[in-house]
């Protein structure tokens, strides 16, 4: 998905669909451990520096990455208040899961009476 179509989508949209690439997510968790350069990461990956930097872009427009020189050096970063609203709105939801978990136990212990 190119950048150019955030217009299409809410700023939450464009997080989940930034996400939804297993590449994207693999960068994601490589940047969990700290800043990192487009070519580390595609040496981690093993994945071509080009495509690297198309999904870093991508993550860039949905607010979950920064990218900022040092030297010759462009570090990647984590931006956590994409993180932060993303759980905002999943932790809306958590009652649902915990309904359904709650009533699940409540049968087992039925079953198990």
């Amino acid at each position: 998905m190119e950048v150019s179509e955030r217009g299409k989508y809410d700023e939450l949209g464009f997080v989940f669909l930034a996400l939804a690439d297993p590449t994207r997510r693999r960068l994601v968790e490589q940047l969990r451990a700290g800043d990192a350069t487009v070519t580390d990461l595609a040496d981690r990956l093993q994945v071509a520096i080009p495509s690297v930097s198309k999904h870093l872009t991508v993550l860039e427009g949905a607010g979950l990455v920064s990218r900022h020189r040092e030297a010759q050096w462009r570090r990647c970063h984590l931006e956590s208040a994409a993180f932060a609203r993303l759980r905002e709105w999943v932790d809306q939801y958590e009652s649902l899961w915990t309904g359904s978990l709650d009533r699940l136990e409540a049968r087992l212990r039925d079953e198990q009476a």
